[in-house]
């Protein structure tokens, strides 16, 4: 099983439009302080375009090269990763180097010394600018890792509060059933062996296919608690996105959807969707709310809220729990990205 620290991986980052948007913007702050230096012969402007014009390729070059060969960069550990992309940055200078001399040797304002000094002054430009980033990215990446653990902190403490009233709930259902239905007291404690034995396991990544069979099983317990009380309309593909999910994240929703709708209704119902875009999987849980108000109760809001910060933790900030009250029901709408 993947960990949440395991899922944060600086590739990701890379490989985000933001990312290249700024790589592209410090190309050109760069470009222009090049330019602008102290004793430079010729045109500035026609220099201002050939550095940026150089700048913008190698960068690009390098970016290309990081996404080329992600999936054997990703074994890579982090800080390596960062001395990795430095040689593949005074590689993709040097290439840049020599088209232009094969390209532009003529055009270019050419100081005394000719295309060795160039090389020689590009290459301590390009040192010095990746060491500052390795540096930069080295501090980023302790801070970030100090940042994950807290937050998987804080989701051991969210877990920990959810499971004491599922487990007693539970229990008191089990001891109902134990001398008049044996057979589904044994099923019951099965489930609930399943539950636990994922709530125990600590913070990580399952499958969404396995996630909707734990809040399969968590609706089977509850199903024997409530009998007619509770109808569940299940509506999945016919094959499940191999996306995964933090365990235990969806299942707290469907429990939410049974206590604060079914438990204070006379007959009610959970629905289960589970829909899927070239670029999300869509799982939609909702449930009918009491009559008395219309709206969401907010008695108990942690498996909710543990839901959307593990989520969004999970996906680096692209995946969501948003809630709705739409037609008298109470929707929760989970939104993961294809990829994650």
């Amino acid at each position: 099983m993947q960990t949440l620290e395991a899922s944060t991986h600086p590739l990701d980052t890379l490989s985000q439009a933001p990312t290249i948007v700024w790589v592209m913007i410090a190309g050109e702050c760069l470009a222009i302080i090049l330019s602008l230096a102290p004793g430079l012969h010729g045109d500035r402007v026609v220099y201002f375009g050939l550095a940026s014009l150089m700048i913008q390729w190698v960068s690009l070059i390098t970016l290309s090269w990081i996404f080329l060969f992600q999936r054997r960069l990703r074994t890579v550990s982090p800080q390596r990763l960062a001395w990795v992309v430095l040689a593949f940055l005074l590689l993709d200078t040097w290439v840049v180097l020599a088209l232009a001399w094969l390209l532009a040797s003529g055009s270019w304002p050419m100081e005394p010394g000719g295309w060795m000094l160039l090389t020689a002054r590009v290459t301590g430009i390009a040192l010095a600018f990746g060491f500052l980033g390795v540096a930069a990215f080295q501090n980023h990446w302790r801070g970030r890792l100090h940042a994950v653990r807290a937050k998987q902190s804080e989701l051991q403490a969210l877990q920990a509060r959810i499971r004491p009233h599922f487990l007693f709930n539970t229990l008191n259902t089990g001891a109902a059933l134990v001398h008049e239905r044996p057979e589904e007291a044994e099923r019951l404690l099965l489930d609930l062996a399943d539950l636990f034995r994922a709530a125990l396991g600590g913070p990580r990544q399952i499958l969404l296919a396995d996630e909707l069979s734990l809040a399969r099983r968590y609706l089977e317990i509850e199903a024997l608690r409530f009998g007619d009380r509770l109808t569940v309309h299940w509506h999945l593909p016919r094959e499940l996105p191999a996306v995964t999910v933090p365990a235990l994240s969806i299942q707290p929703l469907v429990e939410n959807a049974v206590r604060h709708g079914v438990e204070r209704l006379p007959q009610g119902d959970v629905d289960v969707r589970v829909t899927t875009t070239p670029d999300h999987v869509v799982v939609r849980i909702s449930n009918p709310l009491p009559p008395r108000d219309g709206t969401a109760s907010t008695g108990h809001q942690v498996g909710l809220n543990a839901s959307q910060v593990r989520i969004e933790a999970m996906t680096d900030g692209r995946g969501s729990v948003q809630t709705q009250v739409e037609d008298g029901r109470f929707i929760a709408t989970v939104r993961l990205p294809v990829g994650v």
